[in-house]
């Protein structure tokens, strides 16, 4: 076999981005495929830089990517992958420390990545690189029920949540991402708030703040926007957590949050 090569994501359309990702994630521990627009979708509401992403070429063949996100002096690895043949020869160390080198030369401070609890390879690989273990953060679902929505404006639900919440936002749900979100839903009960986006039957939970106790009053009210409820990382032990476990939510996916400082 050839050497490796290691390119810039820029070259790709959205179409071979999209495909190489899917291929990239082909047997992983969730099921996961891309077409076209959910790659334009995830470039541009995470600020995935085409540039400063790479992927891995042997014998002319695209083999793997890493996408990075850059957010100033915080960066994002926004999925790493190798295809099926090319895994266990270093490939995925060789796309890390290129993004890595691609995130210095940007000056940023901090790269931050999630990781299922169950990949225990990539979990070695990441440490082995420098990364450490900041908290573990879940991926809650929850079907939906009929009731009342307490819609507020989204800015006033947003306000409420800055000012109440005690927990860092994840790169996915922060307030970056948040303004990216289009047509936002704001709700809003006596003692939590969220910002939520509804499509397609599915209520997305953006941000969420409040004590147990009203948070799950107020998923019992955005539960009636749609058929499922799902929130996307939420760190373990939030009362977002305990009221959706009330509820009959469940925890589908459990991740690691890690982060490596220059």
């Amino acid at each position: 076999m050839g050497d490796l090569e290691l390119q810039q994501a820029s070259g790709l359309s959205d179409e071979e981005l999209a495909a190489l990702f899917t291929a990239s994630y082909e047997g992983y521990l969730v099921p996961f495929a891309l077409d076209a627009a959910a790659m334009r979708f995830l470039t541009e509401a995470y600020d995935l830089d085409r540039e400063a992403s790479v992927i891995a070429v042997r014998d002319g063949e695209r083999v793997g990517l890493a996408n990075l996100g850059l957010r100033g002096a915080d960066a994002w690895v926004g999925g790493v992958g190798v295809v099926p043949g090319e895994r266990r020869r270093g490939t995925g160390r060789a796309l890390m420390e290129a993004v890595h080198e691609q995130a210095r030369l940007r000056g940023v401070e901090r790269v931050w990545l999630e990781v299922i609890v169950e990949n225990t390879g990539a979990i070695a690989l990441y440490e082995a690189l420098g990364y450490g273990r900041v908290r573990e953060l879940e991926v809650w679902s929850l079907r939906g029920d009929a009731g009342e929505a307490a819609e507020v404006d989204a800015a006033e639900a947003h306000a409420w949540i800055r000012e109440h919440r005690v927990d860092r936002e994840p790169w996915q749900r922060d307030d970056v991402s948040l303004e990216k979100v289009t047509e936002p839903r704001g709700l809003l009960v006596e003692g939590a708030a969220a910002v939520v986006r509804v499509a397609g039957g599915r209520v997305s939970i953006v941000q969420i703040a409040g004590d147990e106790v009203s948070v799950r009053t107020l998923l019992e009210s955005a539960r009636s926007l749609g058929d499922v409820l799902s929130i996307l990382n939420l760190p373990a032990g939030h009362p977002a957590g305990n009221a959706l476990a009330a509820l009959g939510g469940t925890a589908d996916v459990r991740q690691h949050e890690m982060v490596l400082r220059f």
